[in-house]
């Protein structure tokens, strides 16, 4: 008879899924944990949107902390309006209001006198990543890749929960648009959350006057023109990489533009346009064959619908005639009239190599608008203090197939910014510093201060170089606003280096760009300014650098450095050093100048003394001989005569002062003329 279904099994034959195996200690064993299987990590797999990607790495757009967040919601906004109006011929207008809601929440409200933007594009352009017209076209633009203004509004979604809002309008006889967008970035698609999902349509005239009261719209009122309210949560502050520096940097290279900026104190500041010409529109090129890759001649090669190879190479890129197509040919082994669609991979390899051995023109640069040397000298000049200004443009160059031109414009005098501030103003910079130490205030707030100035300015004041900007008593902000204006901080002042890619300011990543590469490596001593070695160069000098191309390559998504192509550096190199060489010589005739002044005040302190001497051991005219030793005086001192007009050229009284040196053109020279 068996025993099993009435006496139970031994433990040692009960299942290990029932009792768990004991350890040595008697405890039980840690159960072995199951590993995944294929079937059950493809089940934990799925595709992102390039949203939900940058929502969670906004850092990379120019978004890693409220102080900058909202500098780069300024500048998408004013970047794509000055886009806006460029491309529809019209002098850009842009009114700019910062508005505090709440402690770290502001307001930033953007409107242009574009020419507006039609209804159905405006939650696509708004509301959705990655869309635009600008990124597969070669000509130059301030916006290439649809991120940015799409990206501003998602970060407002994310950190307050408000929708991103916009009003435009195409014509004074046609209804406005007025939207309120999120991105939803699962999708990466935009909800419209006013008018039922369909927007509201402002209709012309005094209904549409009423209709903008009746929804709260923020609108100033323009016959045509966009205007784009975000709400985030950011921290406003002046000084270096600010908003308030943005805008007085927009102004420099864009001379041809007004702004009008409120600022959330109620601050209104108003840069009125210097050029009243737009600059000429670049057009549209074809890739150049030397800009493309393999993989991209492939990839091109099977979407064609050209027939022919030759027709291919005529057809999809510029500088290519039928001369040059039949020339590639010939050196890849391949006919002519070969169908494309037979080019397979091998033939495709021969068809590259054949591209990079073949001669071809470099690519035409009417795609590309420079500002110009002669507004570039009015746009520093509006702006930054100087006694002398100068400015040269390289001819246009090429990398990777893609034309470029370098434009540098150099300030000096002027005296650092330190000089021009307030007591009100230099309060509230160091309430709202983030800087640990009052020696990091002063380097990182005011431009051109370098760590040798603020060392004197510290000790000028009697302040500790760690102290608290944030904990300064009343008496020490006194001390240290006396400090900062009446030290002479030439010497210990740094240039100041205004970067610029296609028009755009660029102000953060200095290091890493290419720009600040180029000018510490550049050898500014014998350009009569100090420089140690790695560092940039010590005065009272503002160097700005403009770089104009079809496509700007940058260092990252957040677009803020140049990357340091080899042909890129050479003509950043020959740019500087043509501005650099008319600095040089205007501080040698400056030098030269006030040495002689210096000689001939020594002669006049003992002339009449001598031709006393002179006449009582001779028994001469005493006036006469001192007339006599005055007029060599002056004849040996001939330069200390010398003024400089405004175009660099000396104004002269006498021929033998003549000097061979010319400034050449594209030189300003203002201000106080140098000492005799």
């Amino acid at each position: 008879m068996s025993t099993s279904s009435s006496h139970p099994e031994p433990a040692s034959t009960v299942s290990n899924s029932a009792v768990p195996a004991s350890g040595s200690n008697g405890r039980p064993a840690p159960r072995r944990k199951r590993r995944p299987t294929a079937e059950s990590m493809a089940a934990g797999q799925r595709d992102i949107s390039v949203s939900e990607f940058f929502a969670k790495n906004r850092h990379l757009l120019g978004f890693d902390n409220p102080r900058k967040a909202l500098l780069t919601t300024v500048k998408e906004a004013v970047d794509n309006a000055l886009d806006a109006c460029e491309e529809g011929g019209i002098l850009p207008e842009i009114w700019i209001h910062i508005e505090r809601i709440g402690p770290d929440r502001f307001k930033a409200g953007i409107q242009d006198n574009g020419p507006g933007i039609l209804k159905q594009q405006i939650p696509l352009i708004f509301g959705k990543l990655l869309y635009g017209s600008k990124f597969h076209r070669l000509r130059m633009s301030r916006g290439q890749q649809g991120i940015g203004i799409s990206a501003a509004g998602m970060y407002g979604l994310l950190t307050t929960g408000r929708p991103v809002k916009i009003m435009s309008k195409v014509s004074v006889r046609k209804p406005a648009h007025y939207y309120e967008i999120q991105i939803d970035t699962k999708r990466n698609r935009p909800e419209i959350v006013n008018g039922r999902g369909d927007g509201v349509d402002i209709p012309p005239g005094e209904a549409g006057r009423k209709a903008i009261e009746k929804h709260g719209i923020e609108w100033n009122e323009a016959n045509h023109g966009t205007r784009v309210t975000i709400e985030l949560e950011a921290r406003y502050q002046r000084g270096r990489g600010s908003v308030d520096e943005y805008l007085e940097q927009t102004a420099i290279a864009n001379p041809h533009v007004t702004l009008h900026y409120l600022d959330p104190e109620g601050n209104q500041r108003d840069y009125p346009r210097v050029a009243d010409v737009l600059p000429p529109e670049p057009k549209e090129i074809k890739p150049h064959p030397y800009g493309i890759e393999l993989g991209m001649l492939v990839g091109m090669l099977k979407s064609t619908k050209q027939p022919t190879v030759s027709q291919f190479l005529q057809k999809s890129f510029s500088r290519v005639s039928p001369a040059v197509a039949r020339r590639i040919c010939e050196s890849a082994g391949i006919g002519v009239r070969a169908n494309t669609t037979r080019i397979g991979r091998h033939e495709a390899d021969l068809l590259y190599r054949a591209i990079q051995e073949t001669k071809i023109k470099a690519p035409a640069t009417d795609c590309i608008s420079p500002i110009g040397e002669e507004l570039i000298l009015k746009g520093l000049h509006q702006v930054v203090p100087g006694e002398f200004f100068a400015a040269a443009t390289r001819p246009p160059s090429v990398y990777r197939g893609n034309p470029f031109v370098i434009e540098v414009g150099l300030a000096y005098g002027g005296g650092p910014s330190v000089h021009r501030v307030t007591r009100e103003t230099l309060g509230e910079l160091l309430d709202q510093s983030d800087a640990r130490t009052l020696r990091q205030f002063l380097t990182s707030t005011f431009d051109g201060l370098g760590p040798d100035a603020a060392d004197k300015i510290i000790k000028q004041a009697h302040l500790k170089p760690r102290s608290s900007p944030g904990k300064l008593r009343p008496k020490e902000i006194e001390n240290l606003l006396h400090a900062m204006q009446s030290l002479n901080l030439s010497d210990g002042q740094s240039m100041s280096v205004l970067r610029y890619a296609n028009r755009v300011p660029l102000q953060f990543q200095a290091g890493g760009c290419a720009i600040t590469q180029t000018i510490t490596g550049t050898n500014w001593r014998s350009y009569g300014l100090g420089q140690s070695r790695g560092q940039l160069p010590r005065g009272p000098v503002t160097v700005m650098v403009h770089m104009a191309s079809v496509w700007v390559p940058f260092t990252s998504e957040s677009k803020e450095a140049v990357a340091g192509y080899p042909e890129i550096q050479k003509e950043l190199r020959l740019a500087l050093q043509a501005v650099g060489r008319k600095l040089g010589m205007y501080l040698r005739r400056r030098k030269l100048v006030k040495h002689q002044g210096e000689r001939r005040s020594i002669f006049l302190r003992y002339l009449r003394e001598v031709a006393g001497a002179v006449s009582r051991i001779n028994a001469s005219d005493h006036e006469a001989l001192y007339e006599k030793l005055l007029d060599v005086a002056k004849h040996r001192t001939v330069e200390a005569d010398l003024q400089i007009d405004e175009s660099g050229q000396f104004v002269e009284e006498a021929e033998e002062a003549a000097i061979a040196e010319d400034f050449g053109a594209n030189v300003l020279i203002v201000g106080p003329e140098p000492p005799a």
